[in-house]
């Protein structure tokens, strides 16, 4: 897939405030400086359409990108971020779970996960849960210019068998880097993959008003 077109179309918090669920949505999830809006921007070739930031914690809002008019990357806002405050916390948890359970046009879960460290607790519970509500997701592991191919193989091995615990297989991976746009086609493909099968869903057009 080329990516023509890429668009900012919205911020909120509220599901109910989203655009009509219409079109392929894939939500980008991963702890707090995973890389995500550097991902984002490589995928879509756009510099600045993702705001990135040396801040944790920067994206707090569901933002909705339109790709070649088609079909939506969808931000989420980073977990884990610890100078939040409890309610925050609590609040943003709340509103992406929503997203995530409910949301009707939602294809897959790309969640992200730093290739440089070892399985986070964190990002284990988070994929416990996306499987214990049977969402589809693949697992995206950023950074991987940031050291050897060797440390990074390591690394994803012993997170697939921290996620094996719980599931009877593991999800599809892809290898990226924000730097060498390891993974723009693989991960653009896959995208491409579903799309092309993709039906518009049944929804209460009442509630997106």
């Amino acid at each position: 897939m080329i990516v023509k077109s890429a668009e900012f179309i919205c911020s909120n918090t509220q599901v109910s405030k989203l655009p009509p669920p219409v079109k392929p949505e894939y939500a980008f999830i991963g702890r707090s400086n995973v890389g995500k809006s550097s991902l984002i921007n490589m995928l879509t070739a756009k510099k600045g359409l993702a705001k990135t930031s040396q801040t944790p914690g920067k994206t707090q809002l569901i933002n909705h990108f339109l790709i070649n008019d088609s079909w939506y990357i969808v931000d989420l806002p980073g977990y884990g971020y610890a100078r939040a405050s409890k309610s925050k916390k609590a609040d943003w948890d709340k509103f992406i779970h929503t997203y995530l359970d409910k949301r009707e046009s939602l294809q897959c879960v790309m969640a992200l996960i730093d290739s440089r460290l070892e399985p986070q607790k964190i990002d284990i519970e988070f994929c416990n849960w996306l499987g214990e509500k049977g969402l589809s997701f693949v697992l995206v592991f950023t950074k991987t210019d940031k050291q050897s191919s060797v440390k990074t193989d390591q690394n994803v091995a012993k997170f697939k068998k921290a996620l094996l615990a719980t599931f009877d297989e593991v999800p599809d991976c892809f290898f990226t880097s924000a730097e060498t746009h390891l993974g723009h086609d693989e991960v653009l493909n896959f995208i491409d993959g579903i799309n092309r099968k993709f039906e518009k869903p049944e929804f209460d057009s009442e509630f997106y008003k």
